[in-house]
């Protein structure tokens, strides 16, 4: 009883986190269309690390203790999670225009796919016989999520295909973004972990945005662009991370798994309620198994954990 009562908070915790993640992937970072996509993500991570230095401004005294390897594993999850993971997903759903976003968020939940296999390769962690299984059948039931058991046809949606490929590629950012913060937090705590991952995030952003020559994007800004940025800064973008690595902390990564499907589910809804948006049949059976197939894969240790 004692050990439910301490895990309940972490869970929940994730839990909350991805309904975020959930709300702000189908109603919230859509309506920022009007920007350009690297703006977005600059902008994303760097008003919510601006306002973190008023209370966590001690972090950066912590910086002088980091070592060499410290640093490489906060810029992977910076350029990973952070950058090209944050650009692929926004991407993707800019490319759909309020179209298919559940289809967007679900594809990304092939994360574990990448994650294992890339703890695999980094962390030497063995992948029995079964991955490849499960691994397949996940694959297989995202591309009937998104296609049905027709070739993709451009000329009905032109811009799901490329849509569907980034959010495979954000997939696996995000995943690899997982194996390394899981680095990061065996050595420091949530706070820290957050903190540098806006921070250098903000930094590698910059740097895209410049050399894309998209920082005119501050004059293009309408009152409703900047009222979404500062809901999500405070919300979906820092709060929901510090919600989930508190969370991450206190629980095993299997049940975080359980836990995470919250944010597909919960964007489900959310298209339904805010843009009318439903699943057909093969959808909804392509994504149940998709999701088993995910669950498999996260859970059973025999498959790679």
């Amino acid at each position: 009883m004692i050990k439910n009562k301490i895990l309940l908070p972490g869970a929940l915790a994730v839990i909350l986190a991805a309904i975020a993640w959930g709300f702000d992937g189908v109603f919230l970072t859509p309506r920022l269309f009007n920007l350009e996509v690297g703006f977005v993500v600059f902008i994303l991570h760097l008003l919510p690390f601006l306002l973190m230095q008023i209370f966590l401004y001690p972090e950066y005294r912590r910086s002088r203790n980091f070592s060499g390897k410290d640093w490489l594993i906060f810029l992977l999850i910076a350029f990973f999670g952070g950058s090209l993971g944050t650009l692929a997903i926004v991407k993707a759903l800019f490319l759909v225009n309020f179209q298919h976003l559940s289809i967007v968020v679900l594809l990304q939940k092939l994360q574990p796919v990448f994650a294992i296999l890339l703890a695999a390769l980094l962390l030497g962690e063995k992948i029995r016989r079964n991955f490849a299984f499960w691994a397949a059948l996940a694959i297989l039931a995202s591309y009937t999520l998104t296609f049905g058991f027709s070739l993709p046809c451009l000329e009905i949606s032109p811009n799901l295909l490329s849509a569907a490929l980034w959010a495979l590629v954000a997939a696996f950012s995000f995943g690899s973004s997982t194996v390394f913060s899981k680095l990061a937090l065996r050595k420091y705590s949530y706070y820290t972990t957050t903190f540098y991952r806006f921070g250098l995030t903000s930094f590698l952003m910059l740097g895209y945005t410049l050399l894309t020559g998209n920082m005119g994007g501050f004059s293009q800004l309408t009152p409703m662009n900047i009222l979404i940025f500062f809901l999500i800064a405070v919300t979906t973008g820092s709060g929901a991370l510090f919600l989930y690595y508190y969370g991450l902390k206190k629980v095993k990564a299997s049940v975080s798994t359980i836990c995470e499907l919250f944010f597909p589910l919960s964007a489900i809804v959310f298209d339904y309620l805010f843009n009318g948006q439903r699943l057909n049949l093969i959808q909804w059976i392509s994504a149940g198994i998709m999701l088993l197939a995910v669950l498999k894969i996260s859970l059973n240790k025999k498959l790679g954990r």
